[in-house]
């Protein structure tokens, strides 16, 4: 059965990252959605708001990619989410064709997977997660929902990380770690200790700031 065709949410780097994954995928992007027509991303015809998606099109013919990123919260790519799900549309999971998945590895609707990332046996990735440009989880982690694991993260074995947490760019996790709830882990950041809900940590060791 033919995939339906795709319409982008979002028009700044990462939905640029995102096209060219999903032209390398040969699927058909119908147009991007934003506040305003600009930064048009491989000049894409531009559809307008969030709330014009929802008058052109129906969710039953389309899919959606999010393509909002996150910096150190991921709340936006979370309410953007969370909206068109509440209007009935779905999210199609990406999955890079250089990236290592695998087969008893799960990923929720809207899971991200980019090019070179290593996602290895009895993981769980979140819905509306993003694991990020050679992003490396180890076997039987278990990765929340509306999280991002920022490019070059390295996740050890048997790692939980709770919702809406972001992992900076280059962070190490080292096996058996629970990082819970709306955390935010520094770039670079080499964690040895579990991390409560919604806290900060830096540093090596990771340290939680107050």
């Amino acid at each position: 059965m033919c995939s339906k065709p795709v319409v982008i949410l979002g028009n700044g780097g990462h939905a640029k990252v995102l096209i060219d994954l999903l032209l390398l995928q040969k699927k058909d992007i119908v147009g991007y959605s934003a506040p305003a027509e600009e930064n048009n991303p491989y000049q894409l015809p531009y559809i307008g708001d969030d709330h014009d998606v929802v008058h052109k099109f129906n969710p039953e013919d389309i899919q959606l990619v999010n393509a909002i990123g996150s910096v150190t919260n991921t709340n936006t790519r979370k309410r953007i989410f969370n909206f068109f799900k509440s209007k009935g549309y779905s999210f199609l999971t990406v999955v890079h064709p250089s990236a290592v998945i695998s087969p008893n590895a799960k990923l929720k609707e809207g899971a991200q997977i980019m090019a070179g990332a290593v996602v290895q046996a009895s993981c769980l990735i979140g819905e509306n997660t993003i694991v990020n440009t050679k992003a490396s989880i180890d076997h039987d982690c278990k990765i929340g929902n509306h999280v991002h694991l920022a490019p070059g993260v390295t996740l050890s074995g048997s790692v939980w990380i709770g919702d809406e947490t972001h992992v900076g760019t280059g962070a190490t996790v080292i096996q058996n770690i629970r990082i819970g709830n709306h955390c935010l882990i520094g770039a670079g950041a080499l964690v040895i200790r579990d991390i409560g809900d919604n806290k900060k940590a830096f540093g090596v060791p990771a340290r939680e700031m107050r």
